[in-house]
């Protein structure tokens, strides 16, 4: 399971880096959600002025799909409620992109889920726990394990999973679901879907809710032992690295985030603004960004640990997570347990 660069070879990467072009593009359509979870990197999601327009979000789009970009991972605010998703959906179908949505399923009803599975979008379910009680305090919202239920279900009826139909549910690791995510993994499994377990970044609501944290041997551990159940019982090999679960993390290569507001940063971790849409082209901004270049550039410019770590030709840690805890987006990882020591 690679998420941000499986549909990709590492030539292409390669390519695309040297070129100064995108292979995929995270988007927002919208920072408005119904949910507060407690470990979001959105701090207020109630209202959000100066939003892009549709229009104004189909251009960029177009710009991305000339600078190389196929795939689109759509982010939130929660894109389910957003009011026009379908025509945003078909735009991007009818450009050739893949689509990937994070959703909490709210908006999901029997004919969404219908148009995802036509437009075979690949679903990211939002599911941190298999307990009411849980899942609605991480949501922070009552009845928030219900809703993502029911969304689950209409997807089933439209035919998810399935080898077209791509399903995953997506958890973050923390302190109030830790002792259930290594039998949540082989559920997700075994229902032939994907798990997309991660750390939690710590930025916005996580800084303020520290009874989320989990220590880094217990992160160790937990990897470890997800690792040896995949590789055992479901013949997939991977070693285990944070921050996420069987997972590489290489985005800043071939990626970068359009804020719901026109901001394009780094990632939703790297929260730098790098130039807004509405001053400058997307293919200005990112040649001309000293932050995108010396991602890119990380093998000579990141310090510290993860620059001499023995996996650094495949990770460069967290660049959210440095960033958050560090104030220095190329400072070593913080919360990497193969960093003994944390940077000032």
């Amino acid at each position: 399971m690679q998420l941000y660069n499986l549909e990709f070879t590492e030539e292409e990467i390669k390519n695309a880096v040297a070129e100064d072009r995108l292979l995929s593009m995270e988007i927002e359509f919208s920072r408005i959600c119904n949910f507060r979870c407690s470990y979001c990197y959105v701090p207020e999601k109630k209202e959000c002025r100066g939003e892009l327009t549709k229009d104004e979000l189909k251009d960029v789009l177009l710009q991305a799909k000339a600078l190389g970009a196929r795939k689109i991972i759509i982010l939130g605010g929660e894109p389910s409620i957003y009011p026009h998703l379908p025509e945003m959906l078909r735009f991007l179908d009818d450009h050739g992109f893949q689509i990937e949505m994070f959703t909490n399923g709210t908006g999901v009803d029997g004919e969404l889920a219908q148009l995802l599975a036509k437009l075979k979008v690949r679903v990211v379910l939002k599911l941190n726990s298999m307990k009411r009680e849980v899942q609605d305090r991480l949501a922070g919202r009552e009845g928030a394990y219900d809703i993502i239920q029911t969304a689950f279900a209409n997807l089933k009826v439209a035919g998810y999973p399935s080898s077209d139909l791509f399903l995953a549910l997506s958890t973050v690791i923390c302190q109030t679901n830790f002792d259930e995510l290594v039998e949540m993994w082989k559920w997700i499994r075994d229902q032939k879907m994907e798990p997309y377990f991660e750390v939690i970044t710590p930025q916005a609501n996580a800084i303020t809710n520290s009874w989320l944290t989990v220590d880094s041997e217990k992160l160790k551990n937990l990897f470890a032992e997800l690792s040896a159940i995949d590789q055992e019982t479901y013949g997939r090999e991977w070693e285990p690295q944070p921050p996420l679960v069987g997972n590489k993390c290489m985005r800043h290569q071939v990626s970068c985030l359009l804020t719901a507001t026109g901001d394009v940063m780094p990632c939703v971790g790297v929260t730098i603004p790098l130039d807004n849409i509405r001053n400058n082209s997307l293919a200005h901004i990112l040649k001309n960004s000293e932050v995108i270049q010396n991602l890119k550039n990380y093998r000579e410019m990141i310090r510290g640990e993860c620059r001499d770590c023995d996996k650094a030709e495949e990770c460069y840690g967290c660049r959210g997570a440095a960033y958050q805890l560090t104030g220095d987006y190329l400072a070593s990882d913080p919360t990497c347990w193969r960093n003994q020591k944390s940077e000032p």
